[in-house]
């Protein structure tokens, strides 16, 4: 244990007295972030103001470090004397302070440390000025939870409206994959475990007419939500909708995005304030600040990280992008004319991606400023991808995300909103400690199981990991993330003909997906056209069959309303078709000259029949 240097006549009485270098601009800083933290335990003076009272201390010892009295009149020095005023804050024992005190060899470290310093503290001033800011006072982020939680409660809004339009034609009775029947099938299966291989609702209360109200309550506590009202209540449901919804979804609600929600959603149900009142005050918990930031971390790295660990040479050269633009599901307009630009611009901004991704992550539990920049690096990210392609409600809520991050005192200084003094928070029971605690180390480990197969490529794991994280997977609400792994350089577009005859076909039109060659790429985001998505993707599986096209194809020859509503246009209203045909197209964007001499923003090539003319009635 280091030996204490000094020991006064006249100690303090009730608390310990913490004394600092007036004169030192760095000593300043932290004597602030102290008095905040630890004021209530420690009292704070400057050495100039005590000097007299404490005649024992020599002047000299002031310019090497802080000095603790304690109130038994030992005095304590440097690294003692801070972790000491850690350990008296936290009103606990603190695991620093006993390495410092018991473990061999951590005290002359720390204190060579404390040394260089002590010995260069102007150089660390400036240095902590730079990444921190004028002001070391823990963060506050009162505003910023209000912020992310009514752009929580847009998202939500968003989704709901976005999928209740397309139940019908997706998954209601009439359309391509009944829910209730999938779920009858299911139930029947001999290996059980129906409920949990397909969360929802629907179970109690049936997929028909049901599903609408799922829908219909979702945008209902969607504005709850919005309005403060019973937020923890309205979070948990949501969370609860959403999850029925994609349990009985089936393809057409297994996106990244949807499992994104369901998990931001339900940590989000720890974050939100119980009480109504007061709510722009109240300091957010920070162990479900952190779950969210973890979550944040897990998004943006993994995204980077599977594009490198696929191997796939075109992320390893930075010549994706050259391919992206084009092949992504729905582009816009404004990906046409990115995809012009040269090759040495797509390779620079991929490489810019890849140094945000992999660094901005790490810089989110960094001081301020570089927090800061990190989180706006992603949202100006975001912002780019979502100008070049429909990604849905995925760009709004990751953004959500990142403006948790950003402190109150930023939406003060940059935006002029002036956050209403917070609630200072009351020190946690034991019990209440331990039950955070648990939150944070449960939600942690469940979403190291569900990443380290994406992070560590194992030909085999042991049966119990494999049998842990089926089981945390089918909650969808910890999950492992990662887009675009591998970057698809071709684009193969489904178009489906319809005939009277066997002889003359007429074409299907979707609403967003490419198909009339003039037909300008647009903006649909933030609505999610899943019909249309999914296309995408069965298109890049030939000459696999995805199974819900051929109940999708009857349907068509059948005029079924509740799909055929969402196509743009069906030439066969009147008259169902005799004969279905699928014919599978390349499609590549037109060059400038070709848009200008046809008017097309697409050009394509017929290389197969995904489905041979096929006789529908």
């Amino acid at each position: 244990m280091p030996s204490t240097r000094h020991r006064v006549a006249s100690p303090p009485a009730g608390k310990s007295l913490l004394l600092w270098d007036g004169n030192c601009g760095f000593c300043q800083l932290w004597a602030e972030r102290w008095r905040e933290a630890y004021g209530g335990q420690v009292d704070l003076a400057t050495a100039q103001s005590q000097a007299a009272r404490f005649p024992e201390i020599p002047a000299t010892a002031y310019d090497q470090g802080l000095q603790l009295v304690e109130t038994d009149g030992t005095v304590f020095s440097g690294v003692a004397a801070a972790l000491r005023v850690r350990r008296h804050g936290r009103g606990r024992g603190d695991i620093l302070l006993w390495a410092y005190e018991k473990v061999p060899g951590i005290a002359p470290v720390l204190d060579a440390g404390y040394g260089v310093v002590a010995r260069h503290r102007p150089f660390f001033s400036r240095l902590t000025r730079w990444f921190c800011g004028a002001d070391l006072r823990q963060p506050k982020y009162a505003f910023a939870a209000v912020v992310f939680l009514r752009a929580l409660a847009v998202v939500y809004f968003i989704a709901f409206a976005s999928l209740w339009g397309q139940l019908d034609g997706l998954i209601g009775p009439g359309g391509i994959l009944p829910a209730q029947a999938w779920l009858d099938a299911l139930a029947k299966q001999p290996a059980g475990g129906a409920w949990w291989q397909a969360p929802t609702l629907c179970w109690i209360f049936g997929a028909g007419k049901f599903l609408h109200v799922l829908c219909a309550g979702g945008v209902g506590l969607s504005l709850l939500l919005f309005l403060r009202l019973a937020q923890p209540l309205c979070l948990l449901l949501l969370w609860l909708f959403y999850l029925s919804l994609c349990g009985a979804g089936q393809v057409f609600l297994g996106y990244q995005w949807d499992n994104l929600l369901l998990e931001t959603g339900l940590l989000t149900v720890f974050l939100a304030p119980w009480r109504s009142a007061d709510v722009e005050r109240t300091e957010p918990p920070l162990v479900a600040r952190w779950l969210l930031g973890w979550l944040l971390f897990r998004l943006i790295f993994m995204s980077a990280y599977v594009k490198l660990a696929s191997g796939d040479s075109t992320w390893s050269g930075l010549t994706a992008l050259t391919h992206h633009y084009q092949t992504q599901p729905l582009p816009t307009w404004i990906a046409w004319h990115l995809h012009q630009l040269p090759v040495c611009f797509h390779k620079i901004s991929c490489a810019l991606m890849f140094a945000i991704e992999f660094a901005a992550p790490f810089l989110l539990f960094s001081p301020r400023r570089p927090r800061h920049a990190a989180v706006l690096s992603l949202i100006g990210l975001q912002v780019l991808i979502a100008l070049t392609g429909n990604y849905t409600f995925f760009n709004l809520l990751t953004i959500a995300l990142c403006l948790l991050w950003l402190d109150d005192a930023w939406w003060l200084r940059w935006l002029r909103v002036a956050p209403r003094a917070p609630v200072a928070a009351g020190a946690l029971s034991t019990l209440r400690r331990r039950a955070w605690q648990a939150v944070l180390v449960f939600f942690f480990a469940a979403s190291l199981i569900v990443t380290l197969p994406s992070l560590l490529r194992l030909g085999q794991w042991p049966g119990w990991f494999a049998s842990t994280y089926r089981f945390i997977a089918a909650s969808r609400s910890v999950n492992s993330y990662g887009l675009f792994a591998v970057m698809t350089t071709h684009r193969p577009e489904i178009i489906i003909e319809g005939s009277h005859d066997g002889r003359t076909w007429e074409t299907y039109e979707f609403e967003w997906k490419p198909g009339d060659l003039q037909r300008r790429p647009g903006f649909v985001a933030p609505h999610q056209p899943r019909l249309d998505w999914q296309l995408w993707f069965a298109a890049l599986a030939y000459p696999r069959y995805d199974p819900w096209l051929g109940p999708f194809i009857r349907q068509l020859g059948a005029n079924a309303p509740a799909v055929t509503r969402l196509l743009k246009i069906n030439p066969f209203a009147k008259d169902p078709p005799r004969f279905l045909r699928a014919v599978l197209y390349d499609y590549q964007f037109t060059t400038p000259a070709e848009r200008r001499r046809t008017g097309h923003w697409w050009k394509r090539t017929a290389t197969a029949y995904y489905l041979q003319p096929t006789p529908v009635r």
